[in-house]
């Protein structure tokens, strides 16, 4: 599967995504089973779809965290999942900031109450355990951190084909810098990043990035039971 997918992005145009034409976005949409709209040249974009039945929506916009500078894409999707998973895949480096966000904050004798307007992924990072496991590539690791509740949710949601997808980004994409999460959370999935710069390709990986990631949710965390 990653190899004819590194193929469809060898394909895929790389000039930033205002200069495109929506309807080579809007075919290539339809051929992984997506609907794409937009409001037009520079505004948000929207991709939508479904993953076995659970509806998804993936849309860029204004930055709604202060670590993202400029655009944001950002996916939801209520994957009606084990509930009492939490899992969050963030790139290293933003998590090496937010720690230290965290730590000046508590060092900070004059701060007395919590500030409403600091990231609730601060408190995740005092919230979830960093897991790991050896299964998966040392560069993996060596660009992300993985927070869990319970190290077998982890395991059971980051197959290798998630962990490829997340390493191979196309060019331009974005770098181990980038503020990057993915994340499972009371039964739905989540992905936040920072869009820049604003490509179709990254925008397309980022689809196939988050689908697969509720695909492999939905593989290894469901509550349904067959029938």
């Amino acid at each position: 599967m990653f190899e004819r997918l590194k193929k469809v992005f060898l394909r895929s145009e790389t000039q930033p995504l205002e200069a495109a034409r929506p309807d080579a976005v809007s075919e290539w949409a339809s051929t992984h089973g997506f609907s794409y709209s937009s409001q037009g040249k520079g505004a948000a974009c929207v991709l939508t779809g479904k993953v076995k039945g659970k509806s998804w929506k993936l849309e860029s916009g204004a930055a709604s965290r202060d670590y993202i500078v400029g655009e944001e894409l950002r996916a939801r999707a209520a994957l009606d999942i084990n509930e009492d998973a939490a899992v969050l895949i963030m790139n290293r480096p933003l998590k090496e900031s937010l720690e230290k966000r965290a730590y000046a904050i508590y060092t900070d004798t004059l701060q007395t109450t919590a500030d409403p307007s600091l990231p609730e992924e601060m408190r995740w990072l005092a919230m979830y355990d960093e897991v790991g496991w050896s299964s998966v590539v040392p560069e993996f690791w060596e660009r992300y951190t993985v927070l869990a509740d319970r190290r077998e949710h982890a395991l059971a949601w980051l197959d290798g084909n998630l962990a490829e997808l997340l390493l191979h980004w196309p060019e331009p994409g974005p770098d181990v810098q980038t503020p990057f999460i993915l994340m499972l959370l009371r039964g739905k999935a989540y992905l936040r990043m920072q869009y820049s710069p604003p490509s179709i390709a990254t925008l397309q990986h980022a689809a196939i990035v988050y689908t697969s990631a509720c695909e492999s949710a939905l593989a290894g965390l469901s509550t349904d039971i067959p029938l």
